[in-house]
């Protein structure tokens, strides 16, 4: 499978190279994966990132491409992150996988049961104004 050209700001680019750096858990296909697209990653200013892109605080759709089955959550900071609420940490293995890629491309990563292929379906930016208490 072809690696898609990464769109992420320095923030982005930077929290993925730390993890990359520090990280003990991620596999070598992961690894791998991940230096191949921060190596040729389109860095840019959020003001001009294109809104499909999925960066810190986006709410993704995604589809497990074998199973047809849907996950829609709200990607968030580590100290953030809470499950019961679809808030999911960009730490957390599938959060890794999708900073930078955009709406339909397809993502592959090495998860804990195997290596899978997602479909991104919907990306939004969340406005934390619009959040109701």
């Amino acid at each position: 499978m072809e690696t898609e050209k990464l769109i992420i700001t320095k923030k982005e680019y930077d929290l993925l190279m730390n993890h990359l750096k520090l990280s003990t858990n991620l596999s070598d296909f992961n690894k791998k994966k991940l230096n191949n697209e921060l190596k040729t990653a389109k860095i840019v200013k959020k003001d001009i990132l294109p809104d499909n892109v999925i960066v810190i605080d986006s709410l993704v759709t995604i589809q497990d491409i074998k199973s047809g089955q849907e996950f829609t959550f709200h990607l968030v900071v580590p100290e953030e992150a809470n499950m019961k609420k679809n808030k999911l940490s960009v730490l957390a293995p599938i959060g890794i996988a999708l900073l930078g890629y955009s709406s339909d491309a397809i993502v592959e990563w090495d998860m804990p049961n195997g290596v899978k292929q997602f479909r991104v379906k919907k990306v939004t930016r969340h406005e934390k104004d619009s959040e109701v208490a």
